[in-house]
């Protein structure tokens, strides 16, 4: 019997398949692009341009970060009810565009002062990278170097302004003032890219999906090669936003990753034509249908988008709102849903519900400790880390990102690999041992960490560069065990009837391990001054500690659920067949969803197949 494609066998595709995945492929490209460009950029841009202090700029990246990934479950439930794929993703595009171009009208920057005897002097910082240093700024212009530390400054040359070369601590004070208009733009620019991303995400990858019938045999494969333009974006995103913004200043980093989003927008825009109607309205005239005065669905959908931006805007500066909201509210969820599934369900379906919300409720811990990335690891190498690769050439901070997604494009068909190898003599792990695999390999990379910091730091307190490398291998093939299961697990053992909703309860339970990150984050800050850490050993002990501590907590997690992973495995009640079906999606989508998903990535990006 002939197989009937989607696309119509023959017509309108390049090289085997539609021609609509080659433009989603680059829409999705830029996009990451664009997204993993500011990210890389986000908590550095915050210390060192608005001088936030550590503290409240991990806490506002934990408040984007948290609403980033809670905006896709409105934007898709949006996109299938009423408003279709294609304008929503063309709506978000939009919004990502205004957001990340937004990001580069950064102002003259934060400034500081130190108050001492009555009198203030201005202090300059020079550098974004690791040739960052103070000055305090003379009438006649002249930098005079400033170094500080735990219990004094040293100021070179003060006696040209009447000071001591040396001021003990509490004999002065730091303070800054910062451009209101200029925050505003930033706050604002986040909200931007918040909504955006809710409105696209989530639907690019069903337009995907919509363009091959369920029985399509090149199915996985379109995926796969759509997921490798998340790692493209990302890899070159990491490298060139982050080369531009220490080298040249930070708005030609966050210009090049709006100049990316731009692209993005134009090739979707350009090539609508090859979507084959896949991305149209579910009822194209109820969007014509007015419910607002003269405003029509539609336009209702697109004006409600934008009031949104207001409590984004809010939020992402309220970053205690959001944190007491998750929580609060996701454990009352889980523990809801667990006593729901207690009981109102029996046998089986009881039996796999509480499965996949143990799971979950994992998963949560995991992506906790590895979302560290974009914040406290990002400011561990900038102070902390020698980043010289060798000879003249040397990385900064922001670039440090790229080994996340480099790492996954060598490692996870190696993986993929292995899964297959193993299954055939059925010897593949279940879904519950990688979930313990995976959380023991990202505590394993802090304790890394700590091992560099304890035995391998040098005099200026900064570690080679490997360290952080090695760090990053561990958690990139923790992420590869654990990430492919995520949704499909979700799908597998959620009862009919509730599936939306334990759906519903995943993507919470990514926008809580971002908050309970923030926590972790904000408990490595130190004081800065000029977005520089005045006392770097002190700093180094402060990571050596939390570090040590989270690395200890994923082992031992990682050990409990091996531990429980038979008992987990009955639980979910798969007869043979069953299982090794299971086992088979885990590994397609292993190969598509943990080749594209490098860290951080929405938890569409991960396993939206």
């Amino acid at each position: 019997m002939a197989t009937t494609f989607a696309s119509g066998e023959g017509r309108d595709e390049l090289f085997g398949h539609p021609r609509g995945l080659a433009i989603l492929f680059l829409t999705e490209m830029w996009e990451r692009f664009s997204f993993y460009g500011m990210r890389a950029l986000l908590v550095l841009y915050l210390t060192q341009h608005f001088l936030f202090g550590d503290e409240e700029a991990q806490g506002i990246y934990a408040a984007y970060a948290s609403l980033v990934y809670l905006a896709p479950v409105l934007g898709g439930l949006v996109a299938d009810r009423w408003l279709g794929s294609r304008k929503a993703v063309t709506i978000g595009a939009l919004l990502l565009v205004a957001g990340h171009f937004g990001m580069a009208f950064e102002g003259a920057g934060s400034k500081q002062y130190l108050d001492f005897g009555g009198r203030s002097y201005e202090v300059v910082a020079s550098g974004r990278g690791d040739d960052r240093a103070l000055a305090l700024l003379a009438p006649d212009g002249a930098k005079l170097p400033l170094t500080t530390a735990s219990s004094a400054i040293t100021i070179t040359g003060g006696g040209a302004l009447g000071l001591p070369q040396t001021v003990a601590t509490g004999n002065y004070a730091f303070r800054t003032e910062q451009q209101p208009i200029y925050v505003q733009i930033l706050f604002f620019s986040l909200s931007l890219i918040i909504v955006g991303v809710g409105f696209l995400k989530a639907n690019i990858s069903t337009i995907v999906g919509a363009l091959y019938t369920q029985e399509d045999p090149r199915r996985d494969g379109a995926f796969t090669i759509f997921y490798m333009g998340i790692n493209i974006g990302s890899l070159l995103s990491t490298i060139l936003c982050g080369y531009l913004a220490v080298k040249y200043g930070w708005a030609y980093g966050f210009g090049l990753a709006g100049i990316g989003m731009l692209a993005g927008l134009i090739t979707f825009l350009w090539g609508q034509k090859f979507l084959m109607g896949k991305a149209e309205p579910p009822v194209p005239a109820a969007l014509r249908r007015p419910v607002a005065g003269p405003l029509s669905l539609e336009w209702t959908i697109y004006v409600a988008g934008f009031i949104l931006l207001l409590p984004a805007w809010f939020l992402v500066q309220r970053d205690e709102i959001v944190t007491t909201a998750l929580t609060i509210g996701a454990p009352l969820i889980f523990a809801a849903m667990i006593v729901w599934s207690i009981t109102a369900l029996k046998g089986v379906e009881r039996s796999r519900m509480i499965v996949a919300l143990v799971l979950t409720i994992f998963s949560v811990l995991f992506w906790t400790l590895f979302e560290q990335a974009g914040s406290s690891m990002t400011l561990y190498a900038d102070r902390n880390t020698d980043l010289h690769v060798a000879g003249g050439l040397a990385m900064n901070a922001a670039q440090t990102n790229f080994f996340n997604p480099a790492f996954i494009v060598i490692f996870a068909p190696v993986f993929a690999a292995l899964w297959t190898w193993l299954g055939r003599r059925r010897l593949e792990p279940s879904t519950p041992v990688k979930f313990g695999l995976g959380l023991m390999q990202v505590g394993l990379g802090f304790l890394v960490l700590v091992i560099g910091i304890t035995h391998f730091a040098g005099p200026d307190f900064r570690v080679p560069l490997v360290w952080l490398a090695l760090a990053y291998l561990l958690h990139t093939t923790g992420e590869i065990c654990l990430s492919p299961v995520g949704l499909s697990m979700i799908t597998r053992l959620s009862v009919p009837r509730v599936v939306g909703l334990m759906m519903g309860v995943w993507f919470m339970s990514s926008a809580l391990a971002h908050t309970l990150a923030g926590l972790i984050a904000k408990a490595t800050s130190g004081a800065t001054v000029g977005g520089m850490v005045v006392d770097p050993r002190a700093q180094l002990d402060t990571y050596a500690d939390i570090f040590g501590k989270i690395g200890w907590v994923g082992v031992a997690i990682g050990v409990v659920v091996l531990a429980l992973s038979p008992w987990l495995k009955r639980a979910m009640h798969m007869d043979p067949a069953e299982a090794d079906h299971a086992l088979a999606g885990e590994r397609a989508i292993g190969e598509a969803a943990a080749i594209g998903a490098p860290a951080s990535s929405a938890a569409v990006d991960r396993e939206r197949l």
